[in-house]
């Protein structure tokens, strides 16, 4: 719908794997937005993010991607209803994160401004390499020309730029001088009000490198005001009322007073240059000078508190004052040139600021503390947790499950709660609440290291046979080689062995991908192959038994909806030329060429996307038999989506066959215990569906299987 909120992100191929902070990322801009200054994700973006009613984490508790394929068949809706699916890269607990952990923080306002009554706002040395300041400047001194921005910087900041269409009728200062360290710095700063035509200037300050005040002029604008925004310009109409002076006449000064290398200081200066029309060619902006993450910005009442120990515009005074805000710009620069980005890196900003919130909201505490079936209250980080950034902002999280959290912040188990009694509660509660977090648990039962080491082998073993196919029989003297080239036209072969033990030799070939599987057998079955009429077939096994229900489910699932998979190409081809190849192929979106993970050689096939189902039912009757470069193609429906293909590569290659005799003493408590696993994770799988529904239209909602460790 036109103004809901929806979520794009690229979710083909090898963008199916994000990471714990990207994961953090997509949480915390939709729920906070653009206005608690949440910068939108660097993977992935949300369209109309206020139109989100809400966002609901379900964590899985200790279970993986190792549940979720072992147990397909039985998450049925969850595989039906959850379109984008990824991979989470390991990582440090990212609960944790979530929840937070570690001591409460104390603030204390000292002369200097904001500091710790501990020693966790001093950053160690490895923190301090992590710095944003750090990371943008170095650790070393440098004069002001290194910290002035570039052409490009003030380009991608909205400063006005000689010669751009858009600042035609500009003034330029003409201050072409070569800038040297000791270039003269002039802090500037505007009020501005809103008239018919936009932002125009009320009040112009220019303060000198001694704080001096130079300028401190009241405007008259040139259009009708529709808003003096006196609360934060502190202009009033009766203020303006006697006022001669325009903007050209403020123009024509500051192009006088400013020497030729003069250099420009002021806290996102590019709106107050816009307002008064003017192009400057060398400017210091103290919000982007003291970086942050994520593209976001410290305020200079902040910034003025917590480096200059500095109060400005207090809430005591009718609007901002111009000359202040400029001297304490000024300020800001002069101390970051003297002292360096160590220093200032070492003053913990980030940590200040949250330290700062937390203090404003320290009387509601009670208040804000999450509700919920027994998760205690967070405790804070010294990195500020999500739901402290929550807390600040005044929303109230829910936390709903069977596991408590800890001294650590780790889980830890409160049995008294049921699954049912957390789907009860959280059918009530997530509704009153923008941000909810609902665990659910198979039980500890379930989740012992030696059922969970158990449970691995099944599902190697069994991907591990439906990777592989059985041809033959073949002729005591068959050519192996063009048995080979002819199964590997189906896609990239992991292994291809002779299986002598039978009365005629037979070949055994386990592939790298499942659809190469799928189509040895659908199109090879029966085919004559080195002059002998073969018949290919899977193993035959207990856990085999309803593969052909499994491929039709992987088939169907909404990841692999409108996907196909291409076999046969030569491996000389680039993915330029395959692009090239495809591009008459109606509505092609995306194409994917895997690649061996460990030598970086893309395979002999390809997955191609296309933006409706129906066109890649198409591009399958004309792909089939298509020959591209004198190599003929075969393809049929894609059945394992990236994060899939990765996983199963991985499998194929890690070492699995390592203590399996010991395995294998624990598989049969685990067949015991499987039948009553499998109804477990269909009444989760039921759980999940019956909150799903009910929860608002636009609610973002993410399932979480984050693994044991």
């Amino acid at each position: 719908q036109e103004n809901s909120s929806h979520l794009s992100a690229a979710l083909f191929g090898e963008d199916c794997e994000i990471s714990c902070d990207q994961l953090y990322e997509l949480l915390k801009y939709a729920a906070l937005g653009k206005c608690h200054n949440a910068a939108q994700p660097s993977w992935c973006r949300i369209y109309h993010q206020s139109h989100l009613a809400g966002v609901v984490l379900i964590v899985l508790h200790e279970t993986s991607q190792l549940h979720f394929y072992k147990f397909y068949l039985q998450f049925k809706h969850l595989r039906k209803v959850f379109r984008h699916r990824f991979t989470l890269t390991p990582s440090t607990n990212f609960l944790a994160s979530l929840y937070g952990e570690g001591a409460n923080l104390k603030p204390q306002n000292t002369a200097q401004g904001l500091t710790s009554t501990s020693s966790e706002c001093t950053p160690k040395s490895s923190d301090l390499q992590c710095d944003p300041i750090i990371q943008k400047y170095g650790e070393r001194k440098r004069g002001l020309t290194s910290y002035t921005l570039t052409l490009e910087e003030q380009e991608k900041n909205g400063y006005p730029i000689k010669g751009s269409p858009s600042c035609k009728g500009y003034i330029y200062t003409e201050c072409d001088q070569q800038r040297t360290d000791s270039s003269p710095l002039f802090g500037l700063d505007c009020e501005m009000c809103l008239t018919a035509k936009g932002n125009e200037v009320t009040r112009v300050s220019l303060v000198d490198a001694q704080g001096q005040c130079l300028m401190n002029e009241l405007v008259k604008p040139e259009n009708t005001v529709v808003n003096y925004r006196t609360r934060f310009s502190g202009v009033t109409k009766k203020m303006l009322l006697p006022v001669k002076t325009r903007l050209p006449d403020i123009q024509t000064r500051l192009k006088k007073m400013l020497p030729h290398d003069a250099v420009l200081v002021g806290h996102s200066l590019n709106g107050d240059l816009q307002a008064l029309e003017m192009i400057h060619p060398s400017v210091i902006d103290t919000s982007l000078l003291f970086a942050r993450n994520e593209g976001r910005r410290f305020k200079l009442k902040f910034l003025a508190k917590a480096v200059l120990g500095k109060e400005i515009q207090c809430e005591q005074k009718l609007g901002h004052d111009p000359a202040e805000d400029a001297r304490a710009a000024l300020e800001l620069a002069q101390f970051f040139i003297e002292q360096g980005p160590a220093k200032v890196a070492e003053l913990n900003l980030e940590m200040l600021l949250t330290t700062e919130k937390l203090a404003e909201v320290s009387q509601n505490t009670a208040a804000l503390q999450p509700q919920g079936c027994r998760l205690n209250e967070p405790p804070h980080s010294s990195e500020p947790c999500f739901l402290d950034c929550l807390q600040v902002t005044g929303q109230k999280p829910l936390l709903l499950g069977r596991q408590e959290l800890g001294s650590s912040g780790l889980c830890q188990s409160n049995l008294s709660t049921s699954n049912k009694q957390i789907l009860q509660r959280a059918l009530e509660d997530v509704p009153l609440s923008t941000f909810s977090i609902i665990q659910f648990s198979l039980g500890p039962e379930y989740t012992a290291s030696h059922l969970l080491a158990g449970l691995c082998e099944k599902v190697r073993s069994k991907l591990t046979d439906m990777l592989t196919i059985y041809a033959g029989p073949f002729e005591e003297s068959f050519c192996l080689k063009s048995v080979k080239k002819e199964f590997g036209r189906c896609g990239p072969i992991h292994s291809l062995t002779v299986v002598t033990e039978t009365y005629q030799p037979y070949v055994c070939i386990q592939y790298e991908v499942l659809e190469a599987a799928q189509l040895a057998v659908e199109s090879l079955n029966g085919a004559e192959v080195a002059g002998s009429c073969i018949k290919v077939q899977r193993p035959v096994t207990a856990a085999m038994l309803d593969c052909d229900v499994l491929i039709k489910e992987l088939e169907l699932d909404v990841e692999n909806e409108g996907v196909i998979y291409v076999a046969g190409l030569k491996k000389s081809l680039t993915e330029t030329d395959l692009q090239e190849e495809f591009s008459q192929l109606k509505d092609l979106e995306t194409l994917f060429l895997p690649k061996d993970l460990q030598r970086g050689k893309h395979r002999n096939c390809c997955f191609l996307k296309f933006q409706k189902s129906q066109s890649a039912v198409d591009a399958l009757e004309v792909l089939n038999g298509w020959t591209m470069k004198g190599s003929k193609l075969r393809s049929r429906n894609a059945l394992a989506s990236g994060h899939l293909w990765r996983w199963i590569w991985q499998m194929n290659h890690s070492n699995g066959k390592q203590g399996r005799h010991i395995l294998y003493e624990k598989m049969e408590q685990l067949s015991d215990s499987e039948q009553d696993l499998r109804e477990k994770v269909k009444k989760l799988d039921h759980h999940i569906k019956k909150l799903y529904r009910s929860l608002q239209k636009n609610t973002l909602c993410i399932v979480l299987f984050p693994g044991v460790n």
